[in-house]
């Protein structure tokens, strides 16, 4: 828009008309009403938001965006994704200091400081903010800070923090709102003692006694933050496995190292209670299935119990957009709703609620707006827990593949065969291998051990192009690198592993 800087917003006294050469001009309409237009408005930006909003922009869209937070990023950057990592990685260097003396380093034993540890995780969602915030403004696209609600469609209303309002018009709508922690019926998080993965982040002391409740990513992701740092943790899962949805031999394999690190499990079980004492709590616990119920004390409470996605306050009853019975909207290929002209991506819809899912919808959905062929292939996106080890994985579980009678060959590798993880003293785990019996096209990999996350990229892209184990056994691998345990268990779907 002409006179427009991305970034900084005004109210026009009119309604926008087209100069002679198409562009949108300040014009009055007779009510004094004044709209911006655009071809795309995103609400929300997260990594599906503000990709989809770029990618949109790229392809000659006049795109604008809408964000509640005063910083760009959504629960990704600001209080997900980015600042975990960021507790990982100085945990796990704070927890690697303690054993330098093996490797013939001496220094003296390191002491923790918390406040500054904080600090340097805010640092890192501070800077992958402000970047967002700079390709937004590189790329043209206006941003608009405030809640979004749909009018209509076509029409976006935007009420800033002091409760003024614009409407925006747009041609099409995408919303990319995300997803919001998933509480627990009768237990109040109150980011002090019962906290949430938010909380959880920003503790002021450590823990002495960390429950978490759930044993999934993110429950096992900040259990280990605290558990380097000194916290005994406790994890109480309602199924009889952690990792629900991952390889079951992944996950057993995974809960026996987890034990050794110093975690303690209780599976099968349920939390019914949770009761403040003090500067701590009492949680009363039982067995899934029904039994006596017995108490644990913490300091902490962590509940992570999953995810929902956040629709409240968009206005989708008032339009008329259908959501599923698991509150997610209602989308079909191309990720249009049953309402022209509205789209939804990433969390708020069905599939995985991860960071790069959100991401490729949104590179997709701004392709199809511009008229290009759009696409996400959802058998090939990987998952990754940053713990330490990592686990990762790609593709379908052996569980999923005997569910659906696929006949198919395991290779298996272990990292204790493997001369880097030898070396650096990081063999627990394995990678495995799962091909198609008939025609050796590779229909899942997964992997616990060290740098998962990275190795796991190698099978996507192998996955991607359609490969057998075969061809992964036959890329030449270099030498020394965990790599090359991704290349013996291809070696070993056909029972041919050389360093086994």
């Amino acid at each position: 828009m002409p006179g427009l800087v991305p970034g900084i917003h005004v109210f026009y006294t009119g309604r926008l008309s087209q100069d002679v050469d198409g562009r949108d001009k300040p014009g009055h309409d007779a009510q004094g009403v004044i709209p911006m237009s655009y071809d795309l408005i995103v609400i929300g930006t997260g990594p599906g938001g503000y990709v989809a909003a770029i990618r949109a922009a790229q392809l000659g869209l006049k795109t604008a965006v809408v964000e509640k937070r005063k910083t760009h990023g959504g629960t990704c950057l600001n209080i997900g994704c980015i600042p975990s990592k960021a507790l990982l990685h100085a945990s796990h260097m704070f927890h690697d200091a303690q054993h330098f003396a093996d490797m013939g380093i001496g220094v003296s034993a390191p002491t923790l400081d918390l406040k500054k540890m904080l600090e340097f995780k805010q640092e890192g969602v501070d800077g992958n903010t402000k970047g967002v915030e700079f390709l937004l403004k590189k790329n043209k696209i206006d941003a608009f800070i405030g809640t979004a609600r749909i009018a209509a469609p076509g029409q976006v209303e935007v009420t800033a923090e002091d409760g003024s309002n614009q409407v925006l018009e747009t041609k099409n709508i995408v919303i990319a709102t995300g997803s919001d922690v998933t509480r627990l019926p009768g237990i109040e998080i109150d980011e002090k003692v019962v906290v949430s993965s938010t909380g959880a982040l920003d503790l002021e002391t450590v823990p002495k006694r960390l429950v978490v409740i759930g044993a999934g990513v993110i429950g096992l992701e900040l259990g280990s933050v605290w558990r380097r740092l000194g916290s005994e943790v406790t994890v109480v899962e309602y199924l009889d496995r952690i990792l629900p949805g991952m390889d079951g031999e992944v996950a057993k394999n995974f809960q026996r190292i987890l034990g050794k690190q110093g975690f303690a499990f209780k599976l099968g079980a349920k939390v019914t209670k949770v009761e403040r004492t003090g500067n701590g709590a009492t949680l009363t616990v039982e067995p899934a299935a029904g039994g006596t119920p017995e108490t644990i004390e913490a300091d902490v409470v962590l509940v992570a119990v999953g995810r929902v996605p956040y629709t409240q306050g968009l206005g989708l009853d008032h339009v008329g957009v259908q959501l599923d019975n698991r509150g997610r909207i209602q989308t079909d290929a191309h990720f249009s709703t049953n309402v022209t002209g509205i789209y939804a991506i990433g969390d708020v819809i069905a599939g995985p609620m991860l960071a790069h899912k959100a991401e490729d919808e949104g590179v997709a959905v701004a392709e199809i707006l511009a008229g290009k062929a759009g696409h996400v292939n959802y058998d090939v996106i990987p998952s990754v827990v940053y713990t330490f080890p990592e686990v990762a994985s790609v593709g379908k579980t052996e569980e999923e593949l005997k569910a659906a009678g696929i006949a198919y060959n395991a290779g298996k590798f272990p990292f204790t065969a493997n001369g880097r993880a030898k070396v650096n003293r990081t063999t627990d785990g394995f990678v495995k291998i799962l091909a198609d019996a008939t025609t050796d096209k590779v229909l899942g990999v997964h992997i616990v051990g060290p740098e998962a996350g990275n190795l796991i990229h190698e099978a996507a892209i192998a996955m991607e192009f359609g490969a057998s184990s075969e061809d992964m056994a036959r890329t030449c691998h270099a030498h020394p690198t965990l790599a090359e345990a991704v290349k013996e268990a291809a070696l070993a779907v056909e029972k041919r592993a050389i360093h086994m």
